[in-house]
């Protein structure tokens, strides 16, 4: 596993036929795709500027009116963008239906052994352990269990082995398949240190690997389904799953688990629409060629300091990038059913991670010029970046606007056309509402999210709360990246898998900036400054960032919006398609009172249906 370098590229590996030939993608139609959303959303972005920007020109634009249009012209483009590639999604599914790709439908054992890995650090060893209970049993189930080997990955401190070592030995007691356990005394480059670690040393015995999350759940179907797939497709080095959010109990979480159901279809088709074979990569519930992988995802040590320099944090998306820079194809799929994953519970958990992967895409940002990678990739990296900058540069737009309120001159309290207002709302709402159509039309998962009424009254509640809540996100990014920006690393922390509540004195320290902003944007409005009106949901949101975080932080809430048959999602229902969902919300029930239970979390009901 070759360390690769960015300042020049290895000459291209032979592939017979070409990736895009194999997926059975055309390049000129991909091309013409990624084009029209390109020219498209700024397009779209040019026509709102310019609407925006004619009441200006009447006394003349200056240097505060010239920043506001172009940023403006940045986050119109964004929001575009999105719709777009969701509308393309929606004419996508609305012509195939959904499930899986014709060439990942059939499924059948592959020939060659692959191997499962799950790399933790100070997890919770009986849910990571009962996961992984669960997977080998669901192996067994299609008489897979000598093609796959699982190995749990540890980069957890010393005093997490004795258990994470009595719970493996308990696991291998009881697995159909062999299970592997291995703690790094020393955590070089944290979780793509420990997998190169692995490739090197065992990587050679294996045609392929299924990456996954500690919170990550595969049914013995869909891991077959995937390896299969890849012996099909020799020229295939990658395919990232769109994995499912199971086990929700938070409000914030079942809110999310709830979105991801109704809304997830058709953002997820769209941009598979135009990723073709230059998709990217999540991290988790993947599989990879291990060969491909070996070969071309060596990762350097960046120069300089973090949390710019040093080790490459967000790996996966430079990892796709690298694979497809020595032709390998990189796809991505929603499978019909056996990828899951968990959300963070709180909204406080949720910008601990974020904070992390902030660091990792804005680093991504001295890669764009790397040697010999796809311009799609290049967009990929650049796109990851501009998700956080988007924070930024719309607390930007509020605060020129604010103070040109103040001057008497606010660009957005200028009249552009009637037309802009609902068109932007279009833009933003569109998805929503598309979603909804799409929803018309799949009955078993309108069903599964409680029927038209109970799913049309979650969606009044759901985009309320998604607009108190963008504000709070707002500034959880704008002040990650003033935080990078000064110097300060991410580090790494242990991620909190389940919570339940949080206390006033909390939510004030969590959410004090949030306030401040807030009560900035209010003073705006009580002195009747040009235009700050439109600022009134954002300071609404942010002033009351404490209660909405520690309302949404509550399992009992999320609870009583499922009895109300609220917020309900396909999982929740008994005898849903995947057992292993079903056993693992089962387990998670023991956490309470784990080590008298242990032995029971490990024989975890039903196995998979084949």
């Amino acid at each position: 596993m070759p360390e690769q370098r960015f300042d020049r590229a290895r000459s291209l590996i032979e592939l017979d036929p070409a990736p895009a030939d194999q997926m059975g993608l055309d390049a000129n139609r991909l091309l013409a795709r990624r084009l029209s959303l390109i020219f498209g959303s700024f397009l779209l972005g040019l026509l709102a500027t310019i609407e925006i920007g004619r009441p200006l020109a009447h006394d003349g634009i200056d240097l505060l009116d010239a920043a506001f249009l172009l940023i403006f012209l940045g986050l119109f483009a964004w929001i575009a963008f999105g719709f777009l590639s969701a509308a393309a999604g929606f004419l996508v599914l609305m012509g195939n239906g959904p499930g899986a790709p014709r060439w990942l439908r059939h499924a059948r054992l592959p020939k060659k052994r692959t191997a499962v890995l799950m790399p933790i650090y100070n997890e919770d060893v009986y849910a990571v352990f009962g996961r992984l209970a669960a997977m080998t049993r669901s192996t067994a189930a299609i008489q897979g269990q000598q093609l796959f080997d699982f190995f749990v990955l540890s980069d957890s401190d010393a005093d997490a082995e004795v258990r994470e070592v009595s719970a493996y030995r308990r696991l291998r007691a009881t697995s159909p398949a062999r299970v592997y356990y291995r703690r790094r005394p020393i955590n070089v480059a944290r979780k793509p240190g420990n997998i190169a670690e692995w490739v090197r040393r065992f990587g050679g015995a294996y045609e392929n690997m299924i990456v996954l999350d500690a919170d990550s759940l595969m049914s013995g179907a869909a891991m077959a389904r995937l390896a299969a797939a890849m012996e099909e497709r020799p020229g295939v080095g990658l395919i990232q799953t769109i994995p499912t959010i199971i086990n929700g109990r938070t409000l914030f979480a079942r809110w999310q688990q709830f979105a991801a159901n109704a809304y997830g279809a058709i953002s997820s088709a769209g941009l598979q629409w135009w990723s073709g074979s230059e998709a990217t990569f999540w991290g988790h519930n993947a599989i990879i060629r291990v060969r491909a992988f070996a070969e071309s995802c060596g990762l350097p040590v960046l120069t300089g300091k973090e949390p710019f320099g040093g080790h490459i944090m967000s790996h996966d998306m430079v990892e796709a990038a690298l694979l497809r820079r020595r032709g390998w194809a990189v796809r991505m799929v929603s499978l019909p059913g056996g990828s899951y994953e968990e959300f963070p519970p709180t909204l406080a958990d949720h910008a601990v991670r974020d904070r992390r992967w902030c660091q990792g895409n804005l680093q991504h940002l001295r890669l764009l010029d790397a040697a010999g990678l796809h311009w799609v990739s290049r967009l990929q990296l650049l796109m990851g970046a501009s998700s956080y900058l988007a924070s930024l540069l719309w607390l930007l737009l509020l605060a020129i606007g604010m103070i040109a309120g103040w001057r008497g001159s606010d660009p957005a309290a200028a009249a552009p056309a009637a037309w802009l207002l609902p068109f932007t709302a279009m833009l933003l709402v569109g998805p929503r509402l598309l979603s909804l159509v799409w929803l018309g039309v799949d009955h078993d998962l309108r069903a599964g999210l409680g029927g038209a009424r109970r799913l049309l009254a979650t969606v009044a509640i759901e985009i309320p709360l998604s607009m108190i809540v963008a504000p709070i996100t707002m500034i959880n990014q704008t002040t990650a990246i003033i935080d990078i920006m000064r110097g300060k690393p991410a580090g790494w922390a242990t991620q909190r898998r389940a919570a339940d509540g949080l206390s006033i004195g909390d939510a004030l320290m969590l959410h004090r900036w949030h306030m401040i902003v807030g009560a900035l944007f209010a003073l705006a409005i009580v002195a009747g400054a040009d235009g700050a009106w439109w600022t009134l949901p954002v300071a609404f949101g942010l002033l009351a960032s404490p209660a909405t975080a520690m309302l949404t932080s509550r399992c009992d809430a999320g609870d009583w919006l499922r009895r109300n048959g609220l917020f309900l999602n396909p999982q929740d229902a008994p005898g849903s398609d995947d057992a292993a969902v079903q056993d693992h919300g089962a387990q998670r029930s023991l956490l309470c009172d784990p080590w008298p239970r242990l032995f029971a979390s490990l024989r975890l009901g039903p196995m998979l249906n084949p």
